[in-house]
C-alpha cells in the first residue's frame, strides 16, 4: 500500500494519568510501531486526555497538576499532544463523548468527514486541495513529500489558530469549538481515523456488567475502534470472548501481540503512587524525571494514600 491509500490514525488515549508513568508512553510507543509493521496505518498523532476531577477516584490530584505531569512526560515527543478539553468542562465526560469531540473537532479542522471502521478505504474522507494550495503529497517530488509527523503539525497548526489560553494554565491551549475558522484547510485524500488506545484493564472493564453503557460500548467498539496493549500477560482472546460487543465488533479490535512481557507493561500509576509514599527508589523506573521533579516539588502523593 502507498502513504495515500494508507489509513491515517490518531491514537486518542482517556484516563486519570494520575500520575502518567513510563507504561503510558510506551503503550503508544508499542500501539505505533505495530500499527506500522501491519502495512495498513500511518499514525501521525496521539491524544493524552485527562479525566476531568468530578471522576471521582479517590486519590485523583487535581486536573491542574495532572496536565502539567502530562505535559512534562511528552514535552520531548513530536507527535504525542496533551489536550485538556476534558477537564474544562463543567462535569465529568463519557469516553464516548470524548472521542466524538475529538472527531467532530478534527472535523472542522481539516473539512472532513473521519471515516469509522466500517468506511470502505476506497471510499476519500478528505477533499483534494483547494485554492490552488498545493496538496500534502507531491507525487512527483520525494524529497517534499510530508512524513506522517508533518501532517500532524500541520493540523496542530490549524488548530493552534482557533485555540486560546485559559487562565492559571498558561501551557496548555484550549480549542474554542464555537469559533469561526473561515475556510477549512483540506489535503489530498487520505483516510483518516481516530481510534482508542488503551490498557487490557480498560478492554477487560467492558466486560463488567453495567459499567459501560451498551450505546456507548457500541459507539467505541463499532465505529472507532480500539488499539490494546496487553498488560501483565493478560488474556485478550478470552477477555473479548466475555463480551457480546467485543465479540461482534472482534475486527475492529486490534491487539499489540508483540513484546507482552516488556518491563513497561507492567507500570502502573498505582505501583508509582506507592513507590512515591514509600521513598521506593524504583519510582526512576516508572516515571520520567521532569515528573518525578514535579511531584516532589509540590509534595504530590507522598502523604496521600491509595
Amino acid at each position: 500500500m502507498t502513504e495515500t491509500t494508507k489509513t491515517h490514525v490518531i491514537l486518542l488515549s482517556c484516563g486519570s494519568f494520575n500520575p502518567i508513568t513510563k507504561g503510558h508512553i510506551h503503550m503508544f510507543e508499542k500501539a505505533r510501531e505495530y500499527l506500522h509493521k501491519t502495512g495498513r496505518f500511518i499514525v501521525i498523532g496521539g491524544i493524552i486526555s485527562p479525566v476531568h476531577d468530578s471522576y471521582g477516584k479517590p486519590g485523583l490530584v487535581s486536573s491542574r497538576h495532572r496536565l502539567t505531569m502530562c505535559q512534562l512526560a511528552v514535552q520531548s515527543s513530536d507527535w504525542i499532544r496533551v489536550d485538556p478539553w476534558e477537564c474544562y468542562q463543567d462535569t465529568w465526560q463519557t469516553t464516548c463523548s470524548v472521542l466524538e469531540h475529538h472527531r467532530d473537532l478534527m472535523k472542522r479542522v481539516t473539512g472532513c468527514i473521519l471515516s469509522n471502521v466500517n468506511t470502505p478505504s476506497t471510499t476519500p474522507v478528505i477533499g483534494q486541495p483547494q485554492n490552488e494550495t498545493p496538496p500534502i503529497y507531491q507525487n512527483n517530488n520525494t524529497v517534499n513529500k510530508p512524513t506522517p509527523i508533518k501532517l500532524w503539525n500541520k493540523m496542530s497548526e490549524s488548530l493552534g489558530k482557533i485555540c486560546c489560553v485559559r487562565p492559571h494554565i498558561e501551557r496548555f491551549t484550549f480549542v474554542d469549538e464555537n469559533a469561526n475558522l473561515g475556510t477549512a484547510m483540506r489535503y489530498e485524500e487520505i483516510e483518516l481515523r481516530i481510534l482508542l488506545l488503551c490498557g487490557s484493564d480498560l478492554l477487560e472493564s467492558f466486560c463488567i456488567p453495567g459499567l459501560w453503557k451498551d450505546s456507548d460500548m457500541e459507539v467505541i467498539v463499532g465505529d472507532f475502534g480500539i488499539v490494546v496493549v496487553p498488560r501483565d500477560g493478560a488474556d485478550t482472546e478470552r477477555i473479548m470472548n466475555h463480551s457480546a460487543v467485543l465479540r461482534k465488533h472482534k475486527n475492529n479490535i486490534i491487539v499489540v501481540k508483540d513484546d507482552m512481557n516488556h518491563p513497561m507493561s507492567v507500570v502502573s500509576s498505582t505501583k508509582s503512587r506507592l513507590a512515591l509514599q514509600h521513598g521506593d527508589g524504583h519510582v526512576v523506573d516508572y516515571l520520567c524525571q521532569p515528573v518525578i521533579d514535579y511531584i516532589l516539588q509540590t509534595q504530590l502523593y507522598i502523604n496521600a494514600s491509595g
